[in-house]
């Protein structure tokens, strides 16, 4: 840290989109204390090099918002939430939720996850152990709203569903992308500062951009071509793409031909799969299909990358593994400028070089269902979508009580209504969240974190999907407030009142953690520290508090053979080189290479090949995110607030000519879980037969403590949805290409 007694500058890696942007914050004084008075790019960073968006140059003002919870909330005998000391709340909560295990078993408790966790150190650290202790089944996460079709789908491939191979954006001479627009999310399931100046370079080292979606984003615009598909057939097209690599003879697999089995199935399994068979499903020319696979098999390296648009839809997991599949059949997968796997400094050290692979456990589905409507699990979660009917229905394992971290379902989730009706039956719910929000609201106990400034951070999810190996590291910038209480303490606190172990000192969770990964090191013949004595490793650790314990020994493990110190010694961080080849270190599948057809794929394509020349004439409804939010986040952020980024519905000039609606007038929409009334913006953006709608809002309920969000709340687009139409493989909510009814507001 460097400035005067008044002002001074720390280093802080941006918790605010997957871009993970290092950041200059400038600290002044007050008459409360220090607050972050400004941000900018940090232009010594490592992996951002300066870059810095909106929602970065915001830190400051979400910091310090006015709205954010400083001290725990108790629910009392009256029913109303009041000012509780953290002795209070952590008694209440163990007081509460241990009789209700005790009584009705560990499935009486739901855990719902939030994407806000991927975002900060604790919430990496501590949610594993919360259920491992408690050994609940009902684990409910924003995956099954965003990206499961990839873990599956990577799970089925590769035998891992973390192993997620990302575009090689700095070397790669092509690249098609599915239903994403990096330029307003800043990249998902991909992590990379400046995904808009990567592509921008990618152009003028005379590669090529082709961008499919639905709508003309800015990401379209900046394509070599822009092709508006016709929402929720994604998988169509790549299944024609991967046909006509077949057909025209352009597969060539070159060194991955001797891992990968499975490729003569694949080429009967997309036989149908012509461009002219699903040409008028995806309301596309059949020539320029081919034209788009004879490109992508030319190309002296290239990248298929599909995101939210192509993963929340009816056929996401086949979709997902449609990507791979083409990254496969071109020979891009695992090379350089084609697709690769990172590797985090925290990550497990890989087998020695020369060690074959060897069989895996493999990946598998549906171990376990859901109690009421009999869903399958996926990666050990249920879809969010029947977190209401598990709660409501009575009955043996009925859900009783929520713990719900950084996560607000309400919105976030279909019939968020549903749900909204639902949480007030519980016996208990406890929330970790910073905001009284539409979910947090109904909690009986809130504990919340405190502003990001006053926590350190390291990206335990977004490095393992860089598109360059690094690593950072950033203690905190402000120390905690009088009264506030570490976010790793928290969450360690609330472990120990859900286990029985109320009232232990918060570091017993590290310890123990650290104890049983130690000692499981140096059982491991391919471990650094094979044979050590644990006891004497965990003594040699460094860190002046557990969870950087914790860090400090997940880099002593890992690939690297990094510290603590090495990370504290280079605050802009330290780069660790390009991705490299590593595909035999991430197969865990039981033959020990890439299942290319696994059988739930398999056995899902009929459902596709029913989908081959059908043609929706009816309005289809699609999403849409904006650079200065990330999903309901930021609302009540003024600066973030405003502009172009508003609530409206987006249709397009014939569209909206043919209903009757006019510019800024409202309109009523209509779908299976209900009707809501929107601004009409009039746009060519969109493609006619679609119309667009962001995800995030209805910030209108009672009870809620965000001011600026609740004078301009918006809708909430799921409340369309019944929660009914999932993707049968990962239990993912259709959130996009869904049919809508569109009419002038009465």
């Amino acid at each position: 840290m460097t400035g005067t007694d008044a002002t001074r500058t720390a280093p802080r890696i941006c918790p605010l989109c997957e871009a993970t942007c290092g950041l200059t914050l400038t600290i002044g004084r007050d008459g409360t204390g220090e607050k972050v008075t400004g941000a900018r790019g940090d232009r010594d960073d490592v992996f951002s090099q300066g870059f810095i968006c909106p929602k970065g140059a915001s830190f400051g003002e979400l910091d310090s918002d006015p709205d954010r919870l400083r001290t725990p909330l108790v629910r009392d005998e009256h029913g109303e939430l009041r000012e509780a000391t953290w002795d209070e709340a952590f008694d209440t909560v163990a007081a509460r939720i241990r009789p209700l295990i005790e009584r009705y078993g560990p499935n009486a408790v739901g855990v719902v996850l939030g994407n806000p966790n991927v975002h900060t150190m604790a919430g990496g650290l501590y949610p594993p152990v919360l259920l491992s202790t408690l050994r609940t089944r009902n684990l409910f996460t924003a995956s099954t709203l965003d990206q499961m079709p990839k873990h599956v789908s990577s799970g089925l491939l590769f035998g891992s569903a973390g192993a997620i191979p990302v575009p090689d954006l700095d070397r790669t001479d092509h690249l098609l992308l599915l239903g994403a627009n990096p330029l307003d999310s800043n990249g998902s399931l991909c992590t990379a500062p400046d995904f808009p100046g990567k592509l921008k370079a990618l152009r003028r080292r005379g590669g090529r951009l082709t961008v499919v979606d639905p709508r003309r984003t800015r990401t379209a615009r900046l394509a070599d071509r822009h092709v508006a598909i016709r929402p929720g057939t994604d998988a169509l097209l790549l299944a024609a793409l991967a046909q006509v690599l077949f057909e025209e003879g352009l597969t060539d697999l070159g060194p991955l031909a001797a891992q990968v089995e499975g490729v003569e199935e694949v080429r009967e399994a997309v036989r149908e799969f012509t461009p002219e068979a699903v040409a008028e499903a995806c309301d596309m020319d059949a020539g320029t299909i081919r034209t788009i696979a004879r490109e992508l098999a030319a190309a002296p390296t290239a990248a298929v990358y599909g995101r939210i648009g192509s993963c929340t839809v009816e056929h996401g997991t086949l979709a997902s593994w449609l990507v791979d599949v083409l990254n496969i059949l071109t020979g891009n997968l695992d090379r350089p400028g084609g697709a690769l796997f990172p590797l985090a400094a925290h990550d497990r050290a890989p087998r020695p070089a020369g060690l074959p692979a060897g069989p895996g456990k493999g990946f598998a589905l549906g171990r376990w269902s859901s109690r009421v409507g009999g869903h399958p699990e996926a990666k050990g979660e249920l879809p969010i979508t029947v977190l209401a009917e598990e709660i409501e229905t009575p009955g043996e394992g009925r859900i009783r009580a929520v713990i719900a971290i950084a996560a607000n379902p309400v919105l976030s989730a279909p019939d968020g209504d549903r749900l909204d009706r639902a949480l007030p039956g519980l016996d208990l719910m406890v929330s970790i969240d910073p905001y009284l929000n539409e979910t947090s609201r109904h909690a009986d106990v809130v504990l919340p974190p405190p502003p990001p400034s006053r926590s350190a951070h390291f990206d335990f999810a977004f490095n393992a999907l860089a598109v360059r190996n690094q690593v950072r590291y950033t203690p905190a910038a402000i120390p905690l407030d009088a009264g506030a209480m570490d976010e790793c303490e928290i969450h360690a606190r609330l472990i120990l009142a859900v286990s029985g172990m109320h009232g232990a000192d918060p570091s017993a969770v590290d310890d123990m953690v650290v104890a049983g990964s130690l000692a499981k090191a140096v059982a491991d013949p391919h471990s650094p520290v094979h044979g050590q004595d644990p006891e004497e490793l965990a003594a040699g650790l460094g860190g002046s508090s557990g969870p950087e314990r914790r860090l400090d020994m997940m880099l002593r493990l890992g690939p690297y053979g990094l510290t603590l110190d090495d990370l504290l010694a280079q605050p802009h961080g330290i780069d660790l080189g390009p991705l490299r080849p590593r595909l035999s270190q991430v197969l865990r599948t039981r033959s020990g290479r890439v299942e290319l057809l696994p059988a739930p794929i398999a056995a899902d394509l009929p459902r596709l090949r029913r989908a081959l020349g059908e043609r929706d004439d009816r309005l289809v409804l699609v999403g849409r995110r904006h650079l200065r939010s990330n999903n309901s986040w930021m609302h009540n952020v003024a600066t973030l607030n405003g502009g172009s980024n508003r609530c409206t519905l987006q249709v397009h000039p014939a569209d909206a000519a043919r209903l009757g609606l006019d510019d800024g007038a409202t309109a009523r929409i209509k779908a299976a879980g209900g009707e809501l009334e929107v601004p009409v913006e009039i746009t060519d953006a969109v493609r006619t037969g679609v119309v667009s709608l962001p995800h995030g809002w209805g910030h209108d309920r009672a009870g809620t403590r965000m001011s600026v969000a609740a004078a301009r709340p918006g809708v909430n687009v799921n409340q369309l949805l019944d929660g009914s139409l999932l993707d049968p493989l990962s239990g993912t909510a259709v959130l996009n290409g869904f049919a809508v009814e569109l009419a002038p507001a009465r």
